[in-house]
């Protein structure tokens, strides 16, 4: 029941408040302080706080830490999955409308006008990210991450989450000390 209860708690929330953020914080507080009285007036608002202090959407650490009391590990996974799954419905939906549609005209120059924009984004995003690695770890490490992942990836064509991982555990073992 309790399961069902953090569900509700914060499914609906996430349809009247939809896209998280600040609209939905007096109906996250109004289901889980007024409604089923899991936290306090003082409790949520030091939860509040706390959540606005941490990177990332406030709505999922709110209902992570109170799924996670209410419910254990398994009580923030349905909290967390409540919060995102109107949302998550939503773009299912609008998905399929584009699916179906995907071989009009408007669509086919919708999309062709849209990746070249991702791409310049992904482009500045990459730029950015080489820059800060040559900032904090110097040309002679992120040139020794770039030809190894390049090898990796082009020549032995091994699968791009391990090279991520193998990078970042590099990151971890031999460059952590002043990150």
């Amino acid at each position: 029941m309790i399961y069902w209860e953090l569900f509700l708690a914060f499914f609906i929330p996430g349809i009247v408040g939809y896209g998280g953020g600040p609209a939905s914080i007096p109906l996250i507080q109004t289901e889980v302080v007024n409604r089923y009285g899991w936290l306090t007036v003082e409790e949520f608002g030091e939860l509040l706080a706390i959540g606005n202090a941490l990177p990332g959407p406030i709505a999922t650490k709110m209902a992570g830490y109170i799924g996670y009391e209410v419910g254990g590990v398994m009580g923030a996974s349905v909290a967390l999955f409540a919060t995102v799954a109107p949302s998550l419905v939503i773009m299912i939906f609008l998905l399929g409308i584009l699916y179906k549609f995907k071989d009009s005209p408007r669509v086919k120059r919708m999309t062709a006008l849209i990746k070249p924009t991702i791409a310049i984004l992904l482009g500045v995003l990459a730029f950015q990210f080489f820059d800060t690695s040559v900032v904090n770890t110097g040309w002679l490490q992120t040139g020794f991450l770039i030809i190894i992942s390049w090898l990796l990836l082009e020549k032995w064509k091994v699968h791009p989450a391990f090279v991520i991982a193998g990078a970042l555990l590099y990151g971890g073992l031999f460059l952590g000390h002043g990150a």
